[in-house]
């Protein structure tokens, strides 16, 4: 494994805080306020939150997000409206209904008057919820954002401790003022869709998603959080993110801070203080961190333009007031595959937001990573937050001009 390069912002004051960036290493986990405008324009605040099925012109604001969801009626015009089973009802209210189509091959909808070349977030849930009566969901079907493949949705992958609902979700930068997602009958069994929601990100964000690249969330975990049935997003997260509990007591230690952890004005993560207050740590400093995962495609040979690419990050800070004068010292490294990663030890700094990241994807059939305490080191290894995506192309985002809203047959 390449050493990874390092970009270090310059500390400018006591609240101020490095940003590192690996170049080349991948890890894998075993693992609105305001109603929308009249025709289904953004908030004032850029977002989009369509809730699908709902009754036309209908809206309401969320209880937990505070977020003003809306029909998805100004934003397609095929499909058709279903509520779920009443046994379903008490997941979220935007999985209440949802919007079928048994008709076509390819149905899209249409999210206009967005910024072109600003970076996105999309998200959609799926929650089938016996709506059709049959109990027999779809085995899946493709999303596709403009002509792009975006992800096939296997409803079957996602059980009841995820509430039955599956989430995609994908970071793209939009070429003009408008994007389409479109659902993709592959035959096998009809597409539905439960919510879909837009999010503009500051351009600087997530380097790794370009004109060429997007994004497509594998996984974003808060580490350790107090609570650990919770997810946390906006208004905790100002970018409506999903920051999901991770931790195994059995495995790893916890500690936590009441203490703000700040980052910098030129962060490109921006994580949510919230989620960098608690981490998990092993239980002594012999102990490593370890996690890994497969990839996708396993076939092919490392580093083959075939497989999939991931991109990886890891966001540190200190939560513990170290005592240097006394030796306390906690600094560690980064393996990938049980070979150094990341070329020096890396200490985080105190209440402090850093983030080690891939600026490229990288491509193996499998990722095992761990974190380990260097030998100077007095305390275990930490860890608050961790991402990971894989990419797909987007060079072709633009809007198919046969689409339209509708269906195509």
């Amino acid at each position: 494994v390449a050493p990874l390069a390092v970009c270090m912002h310059v500390k400018q004051s006591a609240r101020t805080r490095r940003t590192m960036a690996p170049r080349r290493w991948l890890l894998l986990l075993f693992l609105a306020a305001g109603v929308l405008q009249p025709l289904a324009q953004p908030d004032s605040r850029g977002f989009i939150s369509i809730d699908c099925g709902l009754a036309e012109e209908a809206s309401y604001v969320d209880d937990t997000t505070t977020l003003a969801y809306v029909s998805d009626s100004g934003f397609t015009d095929a499909g058709t409206n279903y509520n779920i089973s009443a046994e379903y009802l008490g997941f979220s209210r935007r999985g209440h209904n949802l919007r079928s189509f048994p008709d076509g091959v390819r149905n899209c909808y249409t999210l206009r008057s967005l910024v072109s070349g600003l970076k996105y977030l999309i998200r959609a849930s799926f929650l089938y919820g016996n709506y059709d009566g049959l109990n027999r969901p779809p085995a899946s079907f493709d999303l596709h954002i403009g002509v792009n493949f975006w992800k096939t949705v296997n409803i079957s992958t996602w059980g009841a401790d995820q509430g039955n609902t599956a989430v995609v979700e994908a970071i793209v930068v939009v070429p003009d003022d408008l994007l389409q997602v479109c659902l993709v009958n592959t035959g096998g069994g009809t597409p539905f869709i439960s919510s879909l929601d837009l999010r503009p990100l500051k351009r600087t964000f997530y380097p790794q998603a370009t004109a060429e690249q997007g994004l497509v969330m594998l996984a974003r975990f808060n580490a350790a959080p107090v609570n650990k049935t919770g997810t946390i997003r906006y208004p905790d997260d100002p970018h409506d993110r999903l920051w999901y509990p991770w931790f195994d007591a059995t495995i790893w230690a916890e500690i936590s801070t009441t203490e703000r952890v700040y980052g910098v004005g030129d962060d490109l993560f921006e994580v949510p203080w919230k989620v960098m207050q608690t981490a998990i740590v092993t239980r002594n400093a012999s102990e490593n961190i370890w996690f890994g995962w497969e990839s996708l495609d396993a076939e092919p040979r490392d580093d083959d333009p075939s497989r999939p690419g991931y991109i990886a990050i890891l966001h540190f800070a200190e939560l513990q007031l170290l005592n240097a004068s006394n030796g306390e010292l906690r600094q560690f490294y980064i393996n990938l595959n049980d070979e150094l990663a990341y070329p020096t030890g890396f200490t985080p700094e105190h209440l402090i937001s850093n983030a080690i990241y891939d600026t490229k994807p990288s491509r193996h059939s499998g990722y095992n990573l761990s974190i380990n305490a260097t030998a100077n080191s007095t305390l275990p290894p930490i860890l608050n937050a961790v991402e990971m995506y894989y990419v797909i192309p987007t060079t072709n985002l633009g809007t198919d001009s046969q689409d339209g809203n509708s269906s195509d047959l």
